[in-house]
Parts: structure tokens; sequence; C-alpha cells
């Protein structure tokens, strides 16, 4: 879904969903895929899927202080993808994919394939994650991985374009070796999801395709500052701020629908280059409730 508005040497803003993950329930797993047909029906262009491998047991952890434990249901957002792409024709992006806690090599494999199949239809958002546990439990050193990121972004796009690669960095070593076949986009593009951490928002400058900014920054002045130091810092790298994406969200539940068009506005006004609706967590019921909001939210859009 796109909006007829665009900014200046830019293409509409295009319109996409967030999985509500925390609401699905595994004892009817093809409500998912009928989840997403109901969007595309309706018009919207891209699917975020959020990812976590482990979720760690809170009730013995006292003090716990992360969003998410071992009783919420997260689906594998590659797996979800090869799925989906059966019966899709969406943009599916990582929002985010927890890279460094995972090999190199097997991403690039796992993403290639899933890029093929959907016909070069992946966007993969990466991160470095929170969950200390969850690195614990995959054997990863958690206070390398902003470093072991900024390796491993370098890398996919080697092995994504390159036949054959030689690599041999402080985290990963390819002796002369490749991924076959090689993904529809090469490479695919890589969006980096995180806060206004300074080094992290020069790190998305100087090395991501787009920004995808943490949910928690909101809308404001304080997300208008970020994405200035972000478009600083591609400058300062010699590349153009202006092919840098940038992914908005805007969280959904019933007594919003009156304000939704003026919030995503306010990140077309910033810069979006596309905003997804986000009815996680928004107490509504599985799968129904969802249907119905994006209904119209949709009906909405088009009445603008």
């Amino acid at each position: 879904m796109t909006h007829g508005s665009v900014r200046p040497g830019h293409g509409p803003v295009r319109l996409g969903v967030v999985l509500p993950q925390a609401e699905i329930r595994p004892s009817d797993p093809r409500a998912v895929r009928r989840f997403v047909e109901h969007v595309e029906e309706l018009g919207f262009d891209h699917l975020i899927a959020y990812d976590h491998v482990l979720g760690a047991d809170s009730q013995s952890r006292p003090g716990w202080t992360g969003h998410y434990d071992h009783r919420t249901p997260f689906l594998e957002p590659l797996t979800l993808f090869a799925y989906l792409g059966a019966t899709s024709s969406l943009e599916l992006v990582t929002g985010v994919l927890v890279l460094p806690q995972r090999q190199t090599a097997l991403v690039a494999k796992q993403a290639a394939t899933v890029d093929l199949l959907l016909d070069g239809r992946l966007r993969l958002g990466v991160g470095i994650g929170w969950n200390e546990v969850e690195y614990e439990g995959l054997g990863v050193s958690f206070r390398s991985r902003a470093a072991r990121l900024e390796e491993q972004i370098g890398l996919l796009r080697q092995l994504w374009t390159q036949p054959v690669v030689d690599h041999r960095g402080r985290f990963d070593t390819i002796d002369r070796a490749g991924v076959e076949p090689l993904p529809v986009q090469r490479p695919i593009p890589i969006w980096i999801g995180c806060g206004d951490a300074p080094t992290a928002l020069e790190r998305v400058g100087r090395v991501a395709d787009g920004w995808i900014p943490h949910p928690a920054l909101g809308g404001g002045s304080r997300l208008a500052a970020a994405w200035t130091a972000v478009r600083a810092a591609a400058e300062r790298a010699g590349r153009d701020p202006a092919t840098l994406g940038l992914q908005g969200q805007v969280r959904l539940t019933p007594g919003s629908l009156n304000d939704v068009t003026t919030r995503i506005d306010r990140w077309i006004e910033l810069g979006a280059t596309h905003v997804a609706l986000n009815t996680l967590e928004a107490g509504l019921t599985w799968p129904a409730d969802h249907h119905d909001l994006y209904t119209r939210i949709a009906r909405a859009w088009r009445a603008r």
C-alpha cells in the first residue's frame, strides 16, 4: 500500500504490518498464513517478523527486566518466510534478526535460499540484541556482539555477490568457498535495527542500507535527531544519505484508529520510506480482532 504524497526525489511511502507474534497460538498454525493473506488483500506491501531463539525463564530470575521471556511465542523468521513465500507476494522483513549470535555462513545460505524462493523479496533487518541468556545458549560471546555484527555485514555481502570468498577476520574464516545458489538480490538489503546510541547510529549511516529505529524512540524530536545523526554519518563515510531507507512503526490499539493516518504522516514528514503498523500486545484476540482492525485502517487510509 502506497501513499500519494511523496518527498522530493523519493517514491511514495510503503505501508506494511508487524506480525503480532505474542498472540499466535500453535493450535492453529494456518492462522498465520490467513493473517498474511488478509493484510496483503487489503493492500499492505511488507511484513515484519521479530526474532528470538530462546526465551529466558523470568520466574527463576528475580529482577528480570527483559520484555520477553520463555512464555512468549516466536516463530523463527527465515523458516517462517520460506513457508509464507509459497502463497504471499509481500516483501518479508526480519525486524530484527539477532545476527551476531548466529553463524555468518549459515545465515548467508539461509537468506540466499529464502530470497531465491521469494524471487528477491527479502529484506534482512539485523541487530545485536539484548538477551545475554540467548547468546550463552547459542555458544556466542555477548560482549563482542557489536564488533562481530560489523564483520558479519561485510562478509554476508561478499557471500551473496561472489562465487568464491576468501575471508580471514577476527570472528569468521571462509577459506576459498562460496554459497550456491546466490540470491536474486546481490546483495540482499541489510538494514540495522537499534536505538539512538551514538555508536549505533554511526554504524547505520556507515554500513547499512536502512535504519529500523527501536520503537521506544517514538516519533518526536528524539527520533528526528537520531535520523539526522544517521544521515550525517553516511555523509562522513562518503555515502549518499538519500539512498538510506527508514522503517517507521506505528503501534495500534482499537482506540487509536482516529489518529493512525496522522501518525503515519509524521513518519512521512521525517523521511520514512516504509511504515509498518503494529497490533502486537494491543489487547486484541488472535486472529479475528487483528483482521478487523487492519480492515478498518485500510478503509480509512483509502478514504482520505
